[in-house]
């Protein structure tokens, strides 16, 4: 990947913007969340990390994060993390106050996480033991690899494959889009074990990244620079103990881990656009225009005010979303809330590219020079309204689950 322009280098300190932390008070929440926001937002302000080579930054917040103990929330407390299970409500809070100061914190994050996920649902005692605590600690970076060059959204048309071979398994095909690729240690890869069968033709297995047969060097540019790669398997040979849960089963686990920390993504949507919201409110309070500041107009405070409506409107989804999973959890219910996650996922995006739209259109043409915080939020929002399930597969799962109750 080519080096950012000095121009658009960026830290996590910008400005000293801070998070606003009134939301906590809602009552999805307990009093050990609202804790946790306090904490993280006194926090994160006072780490500095140079982000202009997004890898070596993604490694540096992997560290701030584990040695600060926040990458415990991201495992169960029988393999060092925080809580007894994985709580949505942290996660929810953790993401939006990262994101709020820096969205490759939040990446660097979220990626502990998501490549974990798996493990800490369907990993054997060994395999939990050697992954998770390394991940809680920040010693070893996690990666979730199921997107394909033809098989983003429609999973069953992954063509990667896993073969038996000498007691253990023998992987070819190809993985694209994969965060943290190429500065992961392992990655937790799905692949067709029944080519016939679709998605219940699919098993995960761990990979680790020093594993003959694999090549991560394929980097990817995108426009708010985060580590992408494609991967590459030529006969990786995987020992039998790195299956990841039950054989063809997979696609189930991939969606229950997704499920998750589809939540979550909503919550980063909500600390960038909370974070646009507060560049907005101090621009127009500071920027003189016609002998009165830019908050004086009416027109400005109209749109401040939507801006605040769509915040508060994809916060309640978001928080119910956690609530649900959270409370599902402790009942013992298990029931799934995919559609509430997917709600909350769509909303929040699509209501967080609005807010930062107006806010960049408020700064006028300070908000399209390269280096300033609208800016980089601009680029950093898009992909959200994509990964993890695009706005469009996120109105399937809603219009379909509705027809079916």
């Amino acid at each position: 990947m080519k080096p950012l322009p000095a121009n658009r280098n960026r830290c996590s300190r910008e400005t000293d913007v801070k998070a606003d932390t009134r939301h906590l008070a809602m009552p999805f929440f307990g009093d050990a969340h609202r804790a946790l926001g306090e904490q993280l937002a006194a926090w994160v302000p006072a780490q500095q990390v140079d982000e202009s080579d997004d890898r070596r930054a993604c490694k540096e917040w992997v560290r701030l994060l584990g040695d600060g103990g926040w990458l415990r929330y991201c495992v169960p407390a029988s393999a060092g993390g925080a809580m007894d299970k994985l709580d949505s409500r942290a996660l929810v809070i953790l993401r939006e106050t990262l994101a709020f100061h820096s969205p490759l914190a939040d990446f660097a994050f979220a990626m502990q996480g998501l490549g974990s996920g798996a493990i800490t649902l369907a990993g054997t005692p060994a395999q939990q033991a050697a992954y998770l605590p390394a991940v809680a600690r920040g010693d070893k970076i996690a990666a979730f690899a199921l997107s394909e060059p033809d098989a983003g959204s429609d999973a069953g048309a992954m063509t990667t494959s896993a073969d038996p071979s000498d007691g253990g398994w023998a992987l070819n095909g190809s993985k694209t889009w994969i965060s943290n690729g190429d500065i992961a240690d392992f990655y937790v890869t799905f692949a067709k074990t029944d080519r016939e069968a679709g998605t219940r033709g699919i098993t995960a297995f761990i990979v680790d990244a020093g594993n003959l047969g694999l090549d991560s060097s394929e980097h990817i540019a995108v426009m708010a620079p985060h580590p992408l790669a494609t991967l590459k398997f030529a006969h990786c040979r995987l020992p039998g103990e790195a299956q990841l849960g039950a054989l063809n089963g997979g696609f189930k686990l991939a969606m229950q881990t997704l499920d998750i920390f589809r939540a979550s993504v909503a919550a980063a949507a909500l600390g960038m656009a909370r974070r646009a919201l507060a560049e907005a409110v101090r621009f127009s309070r500071e920027r003189k225009m016609f002998g009165q500041t830019l908050a004086d107009f009416q027109l400005t405070q109209a749109k401040i005010g939507e801006m605040a409506a769509l915040i508060d409107a994809a916060a309640l989804l978001t928080y119910r979303a956690a609530w649900l999973r959270d409370d599902s959890e402790a009942s013992g219910a298990g029931k799934r809330v995919t559609a509430e996650a997917a709600m909350a996922k769509m909303t929040a995006t699509e209501n967080a590219q609005r807010v930062i739209d107006m806010a960049l259109q408020m700064h006028g043409g300070l908000g399209v020079k390269v280096g300033t915080k609208v800016e980089s939020l601009y680029r950093d929002i898009r992909s959200l309204r994509i990964y993890e399930g695009a706005t469009e597969v996120q109105q399937l799962i809603i219009g379909k689950a509705v027809l079916q109750s």
